[in-house]
């Protein structure tokens, strides 16, 4: 059986990529901050599924946390065939108002954990193959602070990997989607339409996993999720980037 590793696993799109995986029959490694949240969501697909689900508890904020899953990409006796780095969290938009900390903490788990953990993973996958799917966002495409930034080197590196890598048989795939509900935002409250973004605007996290799922399957570099968030990437190759951001501010993440 193949075997995905995925950070963030415990809720959201982390969550539904370990569902997705699980019904597919694939071993599953899950790494979130909360080890008791990963050990209920193992035992239930464990149970759903009969497929093998390890649990690796580390915060991709500290060295430590980023060396665990290191290791763990690292095991030649055990390898990954698909990587899905999808751990992050969401800041204000107001750069100069956040503590520089806090941002820089930001920067560190949205682009030097996913390139530490690519690192590792392309040393055990070329020439075996195996997949790595970085799940970006449509902001990438725009100018939001430094989320913004983070998922726009993403996208950029994804794309410049997916070639690169492409003769050794790893592909690599930025998914890009665009508001989407997932646990995350129903605990925090944000049911559809709040904070002025309308009800369209919203995604289905399982529509997303599932559409990323299959563009890293067809090699792509780039998945984005939905016709309308195509539409609007294709837009921002023309509006005037002024408007771009302005329309930006809206919403949280």
């Amino acid at each position: 059986m193949p075997v995905a590793l995925i950070t963030g696993a415990s809720a959201g799109l982390g969550e539904e990529f370990a569902r997705q995986l699980a019904r597919r029959g694939a071993d599953l490694v899950l790494v979130a901050r909360s080890a008791e949240s990963l050990d209920a969501l193992a035992a239930r697909l464990r149970d759903e599924h009969g497929v093998a689900v390890e649990t690796l508890p580390a915060d991709l904020v500290t060295d430590d946390g980023v060396q665990r899953v290191v290791a763990r990409l690292s095991d030649g006796q055990d390898p990954i065939d698909l990587l899905v780095n999808n751990a992050g969290f969401g800041l204000p938009l107001q750069f100069a108002d956040n503590d520089i900390e806090d941002e820089a903490r930001h920067l560190r788990i949205h682009v030097e954990a996913p390139m530490r953990l690519m690192h590792a993973a392309l040393g055990s996958m070329r020439g075996r193959g195996g997949r790595i799917i970085n799940v970006a966002s449509v902001a990438g495409f725009i100018s939001r602070s430094t989320y913004s930034a983070c998922k726009q080197w993403l996208i950029g590196f994804s794309r410049w990997a997916n070639t690169e890598y492409a003769v050794d048989r790893v592909s690599v795939t930025a998914l890009c989607p665009g508001f989407t509900h997932t646990s995350f935002h129903e605990r925090m409250g944000l049911p559809k339409g709040e904070e002025g973004i309308p009800a369209i605007a919203w995604l289905d996290a399982e529509n997303v996993v599932r559409e990323g799922l299959r563009d890293a399957a067809r090699g792509r570099a780039v998945s984005i999720p939905s016709l309308r968030y195509k539409a609007v990437v294709a837009l921002t190759k023309v509006l005037p980037p002024s408007l771009t951001a302005r329309a930006a501010r809206r919403g949280r993440v």
